[in-house]
């Protein structure tokens, strides 16, 4: 994919791989939109860009599900249409599995894998409409093999490569990609 103009937007980029995804597709040429919660860690990531008037900082909560239409349609509006999402945002885990709390279940589960298909629910009908564009998540070997205090985590990774496995079925005859990174 030809990523010149191409409008990336990548959640969890504060850091790690997110952050080096975000100076990797500034470098290529890309529009980058970068978000995670805390805005003053975007803007170190925006500054550290070839091109730091290329990258938009869009501060968010990915579990904050009622917000991400209007998003979508707030970032559709400035930056343009979104060529790929990189669905980073995610949390690990090492923990037994009786010292874990059900809660703490849940919000694992809530950002790991609600999250990503709430964001990629909002994305999705525009990229399908236009017969282009590309929804990556990035997974964890754990998504194939469970291991000890892993529990939760494992079990998002497998849920979302279950769901992406099966998004990228319905949705290649529309021209649209989905890749899972592991």
């Amino acid at each position: 994919m030809k990523l010149e103009d191409k409008v990336v937007w990548i959640t969890g980029a504060s850091s790690g791989i997110g952050a080096a995804c975000a100076e990797a597709f500034c470098a290529a040429g890309a529009k980058v939109i970068i978000s995670a919660r805390r805005e003053e860690l975007l803007q170190a990531v925006r500054e550290r860009c070839s091109a730091p008037d290329r990258v938009t900082v869009c501060p968010i909560d990915v579990t904050d599900h009622a917000r991400h239409d209007a998003l979508v349609d707030s970032l559709s509006s400035s930056v343009g249409p979104i060529d790929v999402l990189i669905n980073n945002a995610g949390v690990s885990q090492r923990a037994r599995a009786e010292d874990t709390t059900l809660e703490v279940d849940r919000q694992i589960m809530e950002l790991n894998y609600f999250a990503v298909v709430s964001l990629t629910k909002a994305v999705l009908p525009r990229m399908v409409a236009r017969h282009s564009g590309h929804v990556v998540v990035v997974s964890s070997v754990a998504g194939y093999v469970g291991t000890k205090r892993r529990t939760a985590y494992a079990a998002t990774k497998h849920a979302v490569r279950g769901y992406f496995d099966s998004l990228r079925a319905e949705v290649a005859a529309h021209g649209v990609g989905v890749t899972i990174v592991c």
